[in-house]
């Protein structure tokens, strides 16, 4: 099973840790509110206020895939998740915190598609099934940038069996940075993320050669704006001055803490600290600003036109009420 940057063993030893220094900080007897957070290496720098930081103890924090974090939103075992950006457009009664997210310019190494053949003569593509945007994202490239009409199959992250099944794989998160950090020791990477490897290099045993293409790098291409996989959502009556200024301070503390974040997760995944700090430094964007929001605002666009999203809703950002303060 693929390794990933939060496991139960070590969140229960920093739980313990956290009891014994009395860094809870609960600010009432009511319950705590519930987040669900993706257990990517990238949302780390967005959550680790609340991990390692002052904010420890004060939320109840829960780890796992991307479409289960939104699951947990839509059924309500968390009040606030980090979710695929699609995923709002498809759960009702959501507000989107401001200014927080995984977004990525250019090209962003962790969402790849590996095919057995040059992306236009595909025609069938294996879908990571942990992953919601990434999948639309796909699909939207399929049709509008690549011109082909392929079938998709959704199947779990195993590259191996995916491309057993279909002619190109989609795969997201810390699978897919291994494969980049692996191409790029042996490979030319173009400026797009396209590149050229021997199944060696992703580990199978054959002479064949495939095709890489970062997801990202081809949105660029195809729109000129940057993408946006995932968002932080929220019920409204759950937002209140003092959460939102809680996700941006634990930001704010997770940015200045990448060096360590990095050497931890180095150990975690086997893979080089530098090449992670690469990543978060380079590739990763975790602000929500105009030309970001612009972007998602055009995946939006793109996926409510090709039936992927009941209709495109405006975007509701959160604003701490003293409505919602009394609630919580």
């Amino acid at each position: 099973m693929e390794r990933t940057f939060y496991n139960k063993r070590r969140l229960a030893r920093r739980k313990i840790l956290s009891a014994i220094l009395g860094r809870n900080r609960e600010t009432s007897n009511l319950q705590k509110l519930r987040i669900s957070i993706v257990q990517y290496l990238n949302t780390a720098p967005l959550v680790w206020g609340f991990t390692n930081g002052a904010l420890a103890g004060k939320y109840d924090l829960s780890f796992t895939v991307p479409s289960q974090c939104a699951e947990a939103l839509r059924n309500g075992a968390a009040d606030i998740a980090i979710i695929p950006a699609i995923e709002y457009q498809r759960i009702p009664n959501l507000v989107v915190l401001p200014d927080l997210a995984i977004a990525s310019q250019t090209r962003v190494r962790s969402l790849l598609i590996i095919a057995k053949k040059p992306i236009e003569q595909v025609r069938s593509i294996a879908l990571d099934r942990s992953s919601r945007s990434t999948q639309a994202l796909t699909r939207i490239l399929a049709s509008e940038h690549w011109k082909i009409d392929p079938e998709f199959l959704e199947t779990e992250p195993d590259l191996h069996v995916m491309l057993e099944k279909a002619d190109a794989a989609m795969l997201i998160g810390d699978p897919a940075l291994r494969i980049s950090i692996a191409i790029e020791k042996k490979s030319t990477v173009s400026p797009q993320g396209r590149a050229v490897c021997q199944a060696a290099t992703l580990g199978i045993v054959s002479s064949e050669i495939f095709h890489v293409y970062d997801v990202v790098g081809e949105w660029r291409k195809f729109s000129s704006l940057p993408a946006v996989m995932a968002i932080w959502a929220a019920r409204p009556e759950v937002v209140t001055p003092e959460v939102l200024a809680d996700f941006a301070a634990s930001r704010l503390f997770g940015l200045t803490q990448i060096p360590s974040i990095c050497q931890e997760s180095s150990r975690e995944l086997e893979l080089p600290q530098a090449a992670l700090e690469s990543y978060l430094r380079q590739n990763i964007d975790f602000s929500l600003g105009e030309e970001n929001r612009r972007g998602l605002e055009r995946y939006f666009h793109e996926a409510a036109r090709l039936g992927l999203i009941p209709r495109e809703k405006k975007i509701e950002w959160a604003v701490g009420t003293k409505e919602a303060a009394q609630v919580s």
